[in-house]
């Protein structure tokens, strides 16, 4: 019965067993493959016999067997049967010592498994399961590429490269197949090689090779590669590279959607691995598909942000404008964020409202948000209110934003993004050297003097806006000497650590031009500083050169009016404007005068400003304010204002500590500017 037994068990089994001696030479085995007989493998090492790739490693084995006693069950080793074909597989090996009696060992008894497959198989689920996890992690196209070549090497393939169609990498549409041949294709990644210039490299595709094949009716291929490939002959490309990498095996899979063609992904392996079958084809397409969509998402998103920026950018000011006693310049960091904006808003007396908020969020409606905001902004500055009713004001405009986009269907994709938003509201005014601010939200300004020091800003920080918390805003004002500097920023140029005392170190020399002083803020920033993109505003404050300006105390008579004409004839005279001009302000203070010595109190007073515009403003400490109304045909009086409004391009009443002021601007003929 013994015999019997192994003879069944040695003709039978579909493992290989071999029986080895204490010299670990292979005394019997089965049959173990069709192509190596047995009498082959019988006497020689078994390190000999399986032809391993670390036979070291499996002596010891072997030996420590031999020597304890200890079995050793389904080892992993990597090897072939001497003779056979191809290369090195996987194998398991179970290890047995053989004693007689009296307990001495005889040898081995050695079982071998081929689970080759079982392995590869293994090895494909790995390797799309880090295809899944690497791929479509970012919304970038060079990320998702780079991400799918790592995933594949070296653990599928020894060399991987992706190629896009070039004008889809520039935001177009990805043409339907058939390709044309004089598509270009740009290689947007590569693994597997020391060839870095190899990225970005621009080619279009050979006609009657796989490549070309590929992207005119979309299938894959799999394909072997030797000296003889006939089609190696019109790419010398690709033949240079596979000699270069010994390549033998290649997949060549097109990145396709809806039918559209997005690029390639070409996949060799080299004399160290198997060649490819058709289980690696299919795990090749899926991992295609996967990052064609990974892709999609990354040239949509670059779509809508190029569409949101864009928007962004035409909502903000084009160029810093030159005014009388401010200078500013800015910066905008590229990044996702299409909420931030500054402005720079002329008002009346030469003042200046300096404004910068963030929107926070990405996309089109983030920077539709923004503009909503600033054009408001921009209604309530010309209104002359202080900066905390400014911002009082524009947030219930933005509590308004956000009923609209709650009572938005609840499928709308918007009905469940909350809005949250941040505003800093300031206003310098040149006479007095003052700085009046208020913020909702918003990071406090930094400030340095002329000299370099660090100037304190306390600014009490009011709710932000879009926020459930009714708090009131307040204001704050800082005196600032001439040519202090005044930077606005967004938060995220103001998260890492000592960011605000960096700031002033950029700004540690303030008389330098404020487009380098712009430069150098960014310079002193960390590289991570600003991912989603931020803002940047400065502002150096100066005065009204007295040239430009002319003031006046009047009297509180019904002579005033006639005295006033005169003064500001003299005045417009000596700064050569025409004499259009000098009438047409001589009549709007007359009647500004008019009034306020009819309905004013005193004291009262005149003020001429010369700009791109002519200011007149007529000071008096009365709180009533005429209004503009249209005087019936019978009427005496009622005209003054609306002649006014005629004769100005701008008008409107400025409230104070002191009382009120009236002021017009009017528009100087370009021959007549100074």
């Amino acid at each position: 019965m013994a015999g019997a037994l192994l003879d069944t068990l040695f003709s039978q089994s579909a493992v290989g067993l071999h029986v080895l001696d204490t010299e670990l030479r292979v005394v019997r085995v089965n049959a173990l493959s069709d192509s190596v007989p047995t009498d082959r493998i019988v006497g020689l090492h078994f390190t000999e016999a399986y032809r391993l790739e670390d036979p070291e490693e499996a002596e010891r084995l072997l030996r420590g067997v031999l020597e304890s006693g200890s079995p050793v069950l389904n080892q992993m080793i990597r090897g072939r049967l001497a003779g056979a074909p191809g290369p090195g597989r996987s194998l398991t090996v179970t290890l047995h010592r053989l004693d007689d009696a009296s307990g001495r060992p005889l040898g081995l008894l050695a079982a071998v498994v081929d689970v080759n497959e079982r392995v590869k198989a293994q090895a494909r689920s790995k390797c799309l399961e880090s295809v899944r996890k690497e791929v479509g992690r970012s919304l970038d196209v060079a990320t998702t590429c780079e991400g799918l070549v790592a995933a594949l090497v070296p653990q599928f393939a020894q060399f991987a490269v992706v190629e896009m169609v070039d004008e889809v990498l520039r935001g177009a549409e990805p043409p339907i197949s058939p390709l044309k041949p004089d598509v270009p294709l740009r290689r947007a990644a590569v693994r597997g090689t020391e060839s870095d210039d190899l990225v970005g490299e621009l080619r279009r595709l050979p006609e009657h090779t796989p490549f070309a094949l590929a992207v005119t009716d979309l299938r894959p291929r799999l394909i072997a590669l030797d000296r003889n490939t006939p089609w190696l002959g019109t790419d010398p490309a690709t033949a240079r590279l596979t000699e270069a990498t010994g390549a033998h095996s290649l997949i060549v899979v097109p990145l396709k959607l809806h039918g559209g063609v997005l690029g390639l992904v070409s996949l060799y392996r080299n004399q160290d691995a198997e060649p490819y079958d058709a289980y690696d084809l299919t795990l090749a397409v899926t991992a295609a598909a996967h990052a064609a969509l990974s892709i999609e998402n990354a040239l949509r998103y670059a779509r809508d942000h190029v569409i949101a920026s864009t928007v962004q950018r035409r909502l903000l000011p084009q160029d810093d404008r030159v005014r009388i006693a401010v200078e500013t310049a800015h910066v905008l960091l590229p990044g996702p964020n299409s909420g931030c904006w500054f402005d720079t808003i002329g008002l009346s007396g030469a003042r200046t409202a300096l404004v910068i908020g963030n929107v926070a969020g990405q996309g089109l409606q983030t920077a539709i948000t923004m503009g909503q905001l600033r054009t408001v902004i921009h209604a309530l500055a010309g209104l002359d209110l202080q900066p905390d009713e400014v911002l009082a004001r524009l947030n219930e405009t933005a509590d308004r934003l956000a009923l609209e986009r709650r009572s938005l269907p609840p499928g709308d994709s918007l009905h469940h993004q909350t809005l949250t938003a941040t505003c800093l509201y300031a206003v310098y005014d040149p006479f007095t050297r003052t700085c009046t601010m208020a913020r909702a939200g918003h990071p406090a300004p930094v400030a340095v003097a002329p000299d370099g020091r660090p100037v304190p800003v306390d600014v009490p920080e009011g709710p932000p806006l879009f926020s459930e918390d009714s708090a009131p805003f307040a204001t704050a004002a800082v005196e600032l000497e001439e040519g202090s500097v005044l930077a606005f920023l967004t938060e995220a140029l103001l998260s890492a650590d000592r960011s605000v005392a960096g700031v002033q170190d950029a700004l540690a020399r303030p008389d330098r031009p404020l487009k380098e002083l712009c430069d150098a803020v960014v310079y002193h920033l960390p590289a991570e500083t600003q991912p989603d993109g931020a803002a940047l505003l400065l502002a150096r404050t100066g005065v009204v050169p007295p040239d430009r300006v002319a003031t006046w105390e009047l009297p509180h008579d019904r002579t005033t009016p006639a005295m006033a004409r005169t003064l500001v004839r003299d005045r417009l005279e000596s700064w050569n404007l025409g004499e259009d001009t000098i009438e047409a302000t001589e009549l709007i203070v007359s009647e500004l005068i008019t009034n306020a010595v009819r309905y004013g109190t005193p004291p009262l007073r005149l003020r001429l400003l010369l700009d791109r515009s002519l200011t007149c403003e007529v000071h008096d400490t009365s709180p009533v304010v005429p209004h503009l109304r249209h005087a019936r045909t019978v009427d005496e009086g009622g005209r003054g204002l609306f002649i006014v409004s005629q004769l100005a391009t701008h008008w409107g009443t400025r409230y104070g500590a002191g009382g009120k002021a009236l002021w017009t601007e009017q528009e100087i003929p370009a021959d007549d500017a100074p």
